[in-house]
């Protein structure tokens, strides 16, 4: 797995979600998380959430730190809205190391009684894909000012470790896997 963090602003529009999006825009054909901040503002023929679709909701913010992953050893839903859980308990949990504590509903984190994040997961015929964006600013919604975390410098090691750390768990359930030995054999 692949983790890139991409140094300039990049807007997110859900366009995204597609798959092959990291091979078409980065040339990467591997598992990646690609990790940037910028602007998010989701049309509504790149909804994939038909809730939020039904509602007419807006999917928006003045600065977002998005993370796009993809997975192509499975096309099951159900795998990619575990992946979805397990990285919203890593984003958890970093911010908790920084001091910051937060609820977790599902796949969404709240600070002090405000949503923090929005997220989603779905499938496509050759991957899974997430998208989880955190609000760096927003006058409505939490942010990461309103947690102490506003300078530029720590946001950037902030995405960092997160990406990193995913990719860290997914190299060691591969060790896992490999060091299992099957239910019935000697």
């Amino acid at each position: 797995m692949k983790c890139i963090i991409l140094p300039d602003k990049f807007d997110y529009d859900g366009s995204q979600i597609s798959s092959l999006w990291a091979y078409n825009s980065f040339g990467v054909q591997e598992d990646s998380i690609i990790v940037f901040r910028g602007a998010c503002d989701v049309k509504i023929e790149h909804m994939i959430d038909l809730e939020d679709r039904r509602a007419n909701e807006s999917i928006w913010s003045e600065d977002m730190v998005s993370f796009v992953i993809e997975h192509f050893d499975s096309t099951g839903l159900k795998l990619v809205y575990a992946r979805q859980r397990l990285f919203t308990a890593i984003v958890r949990e970093r911010l908790a190391g920084l001091g910051v504590s937060t609820l977790r509903e599902g796949d969404d984190l709240f600070l002090k009684g405000k949503k923090l994040t929005v997220s989603i997961a779905s499938t496509s015929a050759v991957s899974q894909k997430i998208h989880f964006g955190i609000n760096v600013s927003h006058e409505v919604y939490g942010n990461l000012r309103e947690a102490g975390i506003g300078d530029d410098e720590s946001i950037v090691r902030f995405m960092q470790e997160i990406g990193e750390a995913y990719v860290r768990e997914f190299k060691d359930i591969e060790k896992d896997l490999r060091k299992s030995r099957p239910l019935g054999v000697v």
